[in-house]
């Protein structure tokens, strides 16, 4: 690589991979001053003092090197990788991370949390070590959301806070390093750099394999940041690694980036361009987990069943995708590859005990391959989210989502065919541009009549950059914007408890997670439809012949009669340990039989 001239200047010299190219980019630490012509001869003195032309002294040679590496991996059997056994002639503060204690905090969505696991595996093999606490920390990394002002708010608060334990450092311990990760690092890096001069490290959702390098640069005292893009990032090679180990359920990253470019959404900027994850990555990573005992994995990404593996060549053919009937999208249509159906199925096969769950999708995205394996496999949860965003076809329409009021119940309708007793939940959007009091009349009836066992509902926040931004204007009140939302709240919550008070005196498998939250002396878990099932922490039949009594542990599968209900959970009171595969059975029976 040719040489590059730098005369007094700040620099720090790096290499990143975007779309299969390499792009230089010059950061934040000291050099000094390079050229294409030899250094000048004279007295100028040499860097260790000497006069030119002295002799330096002898140091270790490359078989001094040679040969203790050889006697190290002999003692130890290493494999030689960095983090495992540390070359005798680097001191444990050279080797990057070195006794230094990272402590996390994820903000947002299910995709952070998964990024968090991607950023500790990779910051773990490079000597990092797992702080229990921010205040036992030398590193706290905040992995942030930016779909809202209000996610945004709360970094930009829980900053002051870490402000005062970074001035309480003493001289004799680390100084404390504070970054952000993810989408705030990526839309907001200039007024994080400039607001809150506390923060080191700046990394996008696409440099984490970076984070080692950029707190080298921050241990150095520069701030460090790399808040690149790619068009190829997916992290199929690093095994994330459960901040919370003691889980029965994991999160797996899938695909990254969106195309769909919907008005109001900031993600297509702060995440970038769709791509999806090598199929047989995403087998190896099931796999494993099904071997640590996991009953439950979630498939992740920002439009999930768009899902497309192009990374085989024999699956390069020229069929396009199929959409939902009466959807349509802004880009061309995609050729080839493996798709979510193809995916769904061979995930599904690994492990028949553990659930299979995927979020977030897109209603177009609902081809009848899809629908009918999720009816067919006992371990594919019956529950899909079907993000309608409102009940207006005008603001479906400025909101660029590819469908009107009418194809979503369409689609509605016909996913109840196919499959039966199925939940919905859905995403809902309060306040749009130009929303009129009509539109959100419509949207009202659109939750009475589609009625949604799990909701998410927010009033509108406008983005910087998203297409909303430039061309409509946010022309309703904060207070109208509020008020709207309370109203979408209480129908949601009044449909919801309905739907779920006719699930009383039926039996449903149910997954347990841990503790309640509310109680002690109970538990909690989900049943099938992603549903909040909470019951008395007792001794039952190890399963329906056995007198033999077992405690319940997070990860069983048990099966508990439901007693009482409201719009966010059930109450029940468990029954027997049970398998997925034997309840799947029961369950059937009971849809049967309520007519659904």
């Amino acid at each position: 690589m040719r040489p590059f001239k730098a005369a007094g200047r700040l620099l720090n010299y790096s290499v990143s991979r975007v779309n299969g190219q390499l792009e230089a980019g010059l950061r934040g630490t000291v050099i000094r001053r390079y050229s294409r012509d030899p250094p000048p001869s004279g007295n100028r003195p040499t860097l260790d003092g000497s006069k030119p032309g002295a002799r330096l002294p002898d140091g270790p040679g490359l078989l001094e090197f040679i040969r203790a590496a050889s006697e190290n991996e002999t003692a130890n059997g290493s494999d030689g990788e960095l983090g495992e056994d540390v070359p005798p002639y680097l001191s444990g503060d050279t080797v990057p991370g070195g006794r230094r204690r990272v402590y996390f905090e994820t903000y947002g969505c299910q995709m952070n949390v998964n990024d968090t696991e991607i950023a500790w595996s990779i910051l773990q093999k490079n000597g990092y070590m797992k702080a229990s606490s921010c205040t036992e920390a030398d590193v706290i990394l905040l992995v942030t959301c930016s779909i809202r002002e209000k996610a945004e708010q709360t970094i930009w608060n829980r900053l002051k806070q870490l402000a005062s334990l970074k001035s309480k450092r003493t001289k004799s311990q680390v100084p404390l390093k504070i970054g952000i990760l993810g989408c705030m690092a990526e839309r907001l890096k200039e007024e994080i750099l400039e607001k809150e001069k506390l923060v080191d490290v700046l990394a996008g959702p696409d440099s984490y394999r970076d984070l080692p390098r950029l707190l080298t640069v921050a241990e150095a005292g520069q701030k460090a940041v790399n808040v690149l893009l790619s068009l190829d990032e997916t992290y199929a090679d690093v095994m994330p690694v459960q901040v919370n180990s003691k889980t029965k359920s994991a999160l797996i990253s899938i695909m990254r980036g969106c195309n769909n470019m919907c008005s109001y959404c900031i993600v297509p900027f702060t995440r970038g361009r769709e791509r999806s994850r090598p199929i047989s990555s995403i087998l190896q990573e099931v796999r494993m987990l099904s071997d640590q005992g996991v009953k439950e994995v979630t498939l992740l990404g920002q439009n999930v069943n768009s899902y497309r593996d192009t990374s085989e060549v024999p699956f390069h053919m020229e069929e396009p995708t199929h959409l939902s009937r009466g959807f349509s999208t802004i880009y061309k249509s995609k050729l080839g590859g493996l798709r979510f159906a193809d995916l769904l199925d061979q995930v599904s096969r690994i492990d028949p005990e553990m659930r299979i769950r995927f979020t977030s999708p897109h209603p177009k995205d609902f081809p009848d391959e899809v629908l009918q394996l999720i009816r067919e496999r006992a371990n594919i949860c019956k529950q899909i989210h079907l993000p309608a965003q409102s009940g207006s076809t005008a603001v479906l329409k400025a909101m660029r989502r590819g469908y009107t009021r009418e194809a979503y119940l369409e689609l509605v309708e016909h996913i109840r065919r196919i499959i039966p007793g199925v939940s919905l939940s859905s995403d809902f959007i309060a306040g749009f541009c130009e929303e009129t009091e009509d539109d959100h009349l419509q949207t009202i009836s659109l939750l009475r009549r589609v009625q949604y066992n799990v909701g998410y509902l927010f009033a509108y926040s406008m983005r910087k950059k998203t297409h909303s931004y430039h061309r409509l204007q946010d022309s309703v009140p904060a207070i109208v914007k509020q008020r709207r939302l309370e109203e979408l709240i209480a129908v949601f919550r009044e449909e919801a408890a309905k739907l779920n008070s006719e699930l009383t005196g039926t039996e449903q498998l149910v997954l347990v997670e841990g503790a309640s939250k509310r109680s002690k002396v109970e538990l909690c878990g989900r049943n099938d439809g992603n549903i909040k099932v909470i019951f008395p922490s007792v001794e039952i039949p190890c399963d329906w012949s056995s007198g033999m009594l077992a405690p319940i542990r997070p990860g069983d599968y048990i099966s508990v009669q439901i007693t009482s209900a409201s719009s966010q959970s059930l109450k029940g009171t468990p029954i027997c340990h049970t398998t997925l595969n034997n309840s799947a059975k029961l369950i059937s029976k009971q849809t049967v039989s309520n007519g659904q």
